[in-house]
């Protein structure tokens, strides 16, 4: 075995020195080296560092799992990130939300699913209705879909920040998750009902909002926060503060054309990933969730 190692180096010695005259082409060269030791019977070693970092890649990335947008991203979202999916009524924001927390489920993460609005056993039957049968995720205690009172939530924030005397730092934590539950991914639908407590109190609601980005950051979860808009954007979340401070933003469209409505999706936004820039058309299918379309065109002109 050591004279075939004394082999394997003086072969890789005289390689490098014959291309010395040129510059050197290292694929080309670790091609060569390669088929040359297969000729001798031995097999190339395995770089243990490419192993190291496509285990550090897949933790430092994530995917939504939805058919076709995922193409739409280079590497995926970069874990940690806070996302922002906005869109109309009927765009599929709601859908996107859950059919992402299954995609994750299914990958061994824990999720959390925050609404405001629906009751968490509609939620769930939608699950089951497009085939994410997420009972025995719930009974393990790998996902939570809990429903807050958001009323309640402002009441105690703005008690908390009375007793800290107007210091922009609360502990919002104990407010959101059961003690000792740290998820990986988050979805919060939505910010427009959170918003619709705090009327009156924007300061208040503005300091909430960057507590729970932090919050969420400071975890390293990845969350998608639901955010109601017109049928055409002009503007993202009522105040503002919200895409100041996300890393990403999805923006979902139903369109009317004609006497039918088109689907589409888009990227707008991605912190630290590159991403096509397109608008591209997508559905909602009966029992399977949302497909993405990267390479169909949408007959309704957006602006």
């Amino acid at each position: 075995m050591a004279k075939k190692n004394r082999k394997t180096a003086t072969l890789a010695k005289n390689t490098v020195k014959k291309n010395q005259s040129k510059s050197i082409d290292m694929a080309s060269l670790q091609k060569e080296i390669s088929e040359e030791l297969k000729k001798q019977g031995i097999s190339s070693p395995k770089s243990s560092s490419h192993k190291d970092k496509k285990s550090h890649s897949k933790d430092m990335w994530v995917y939504t799992g939805i058919q076709g947008f995922d193409v739409l991203l280079d590497k995926g979202i970069p874990r940690g990130l806070s996302v922002l999916v906005c869109g109309g009524p009927g765009s599929g924001k709601t859908i996107f939300g859950l059919q992402t927390l299954a995609y994750g489920l299914s990958q061994g993460e824990k999720c959390l699913y925050m609404t405001f609005e629906e009751a968490p056993e509609r939620l769930m039957n939608h699950m089951r209705d497009f085939g994410w049968d997420v009972k025995k995720y719930i009974k393990s205690g790998q996902l939570i879909i809990r429903k807050y009172n958001i009323y309640d939530v402002s009441r105690q924030v703005e008690a908390m920040m009375e007793k800290a005397k107007g210091e922009l730092l609360i502990d919002i934590q104990p407010l959101l998750f059961p003690q000792g539950f740290r998820p990986d991914r988050i979805v919060v639908d939505s910010l427009s009902a959170i918003s619709a407590a705090f009327v009156g109190k924007e300061d208040t609601y503005r300091v909430y909002i960057e507590q729970l980005f932090n919050l969420f950051q400071g975890m390293n979860t990845t969350s998608f926060l639901i955010s109601e808009t017109t049928e055409l954007p002009k503007r993202l979340t009522n105040s503002g503060v919200e895409e100041f401070l996300a890393d990403g933003v999805i923006v979902m469209y139903s369109i009317r054309h004609g006497n039918i409505r088109e689907n589409a999706i888009e990227c707008l936004k991605m912190r630290g990933a590159s991403f096509k820039k397109k608008i591209a058309a997508m559905q909602i299918l009966s029992g399977k969730g949302i497909e993405v379309y990267p390479e169909q065109e949408i007959f309704t002109e957006i602006e």
